[in-house]
This record gives C-alpha cells, structure tokens and sequence, in this order.
C-alpha cells in the first residue's frame, strides 16, 4: 500500500487553538519526541508543554540522538516518528523497549500500510498513531498510554482487525513448517525484516526469501503482515 503524503504539521497556532484543559494532577506525565521534521516536532513539544499534567523532556530529530539522550530524566510515553533519516522509528522501538523497558514508544507516522503497523506492533510499539489526529485526542492517547493502556487510531486499528479476519484458521496439526521456517516465522512477529531475519539466522537474504514463500504457502497468506497475524492469531510461536 503506498504512503499517503504528509498531512499539514501541527503548527504553533493550531496547538494554542486546540490546547487540552486536563485535571491538575501531582503527577507529570513526560513526554519525548523522536521527529525529524522541525515544525512538527517543535508543534507537538509545544502542544505537550501546554497541556496540564503534562511535559516534553525531550525532542530529537533521529533515534540515534534520542538513544543516547533519553535516559537523562527518561520520559513515560515516546511519540517516534518511522520514516526518520538512519535508524527507523520501527528499529529505535526494539532498542528502547530493550534499554529502557519503562519507557513507553509510541509511533506517530503518516504510513498506515500493513507491513510497518506489524512490524511496529511486533517490535513492541504501545500505540500506532497517524499524525492528522487531533491535538486534543493525541493528548487523551498519550494519557492513556501513560496509564498502561494501548491506543491507535480507528484507520489502524481497522487494517489489523482485517488482517485477522483474512488470515485462514489453522487446522491442528497441518501447519507443516520447517524448524527453520518456524523461527524465520517467530522472528517475524518480532519486528525483523528480511536483512536482519537473515543476520539473526545466519543465512542469506536469497534463502530468507526462498523461505518465505514456503511459509506463504503452508499458511495460505499472501504477504508477510498476513503471515504474522496467522501466527499471533493461531499461536504459532511462542
């Protein structure tokens, strides 16, 4: 599915027009955000900083900068942008969630196509927001996410319902994948794509494809996201 094109930033005025009066708590939730863009980013700070209950502690414009810098007074949610020059948003939430398990990533993106939504989710994004939501309904996500809880926007949240729906039930028993199929699976619904499936497994990216038409097959899907939700949905790795 082609990437639709940004939406219009977050601009200073649309964040004083759309600012959300939240309860006075004692506790302030803090916010980081990894976008490379700097009148989003520098919109979405703004907005944060103005909002009751909450703080921008941290505003990057690559997830290499916000590894190094995050741990200085760490946030509770991160809002990660994919598309960002070097490390992608989808291969920063892997790194975070493995340094710093408190922090909550967060992807904010324009992309809603089905590969990158797994991969974000497999590679243990709390939430998957596009970036044309509301200011106000960003700030509700970001609570909530900060509260424990798990936000996407209804587009997404759509496209994952379906793919379940799409991907056949197992019959016990018939799967037929090979020892290295399985693990070419498992790491799958990690977040892993071919080249660092083929790393992880020691072989080259030609049989990592050649693998993943076999498990195509077996499974009766057609891509790699149908795949993944097969293998959530029937408990095919653990």
């Amino acid at each position: 599915m082609a990437a639709e094109a940004p939406p219009q930033s977050i601009t200073l005025k649309r964040a004083q027009d759309d600012i959300v009066e939240g309860t006075s708590e004692a506790a302030v939730i803090g916010v980081a955000v990894v976008e490379d863009q700097k009148e989003m980013r520098e919109g979405i700070a703004f907005l944060i900083n103005h909002t009751d209950g909450f703080e921008c502690r941290h505003a990057y414009a690559s997830m290499e900068a916000a590894l190094q810098g995050i741990g200085d007074n760490p946030p509770r949610v991160a809002l990660m942008d994919i598309g960002l020059p070097g490390l992608s948003g989808i291969e920063g939430v892997r790194i975070l969630k493995d340094r710093y398990p408190s922090i909550a990533p967060v992807m904010l993106t324009v992309f809603k196509d089905d590969d990158r939504i797994f991969q974000a989710i497999c590679a243990g994004a709390c939430g998957y927001l596009l970036k044309q939501t509301p200011p106000g309904r960003l700030m509700e996500a970001v609570k909530q996410i900060a509260e424990g809880g798990a936000v996407m926007s209804p587009e997404v949240a759509m496209r994952v319902v379906e793919l379940f729906r799409q991907a056949p039930p197992r019959e016990a028993g018939t799967a037929g994948l090979s020892p290295q199929e399985m693990r070419l699976l498992k790491l799958l619904t990690e977040g892993h794509h071919t080249k660092t499936a083929a790393a992880e497994l020691g072989i080259s990216v030609h049989t990592v494809t050649f693998h993943l038409r076999s498990i195509y097959e077996k499974l009766h899907v057609h891509s790699r996201s149908e795949a993944v939700a097969r293998a959530l949905r029937d408990g095919l790795v653990r």
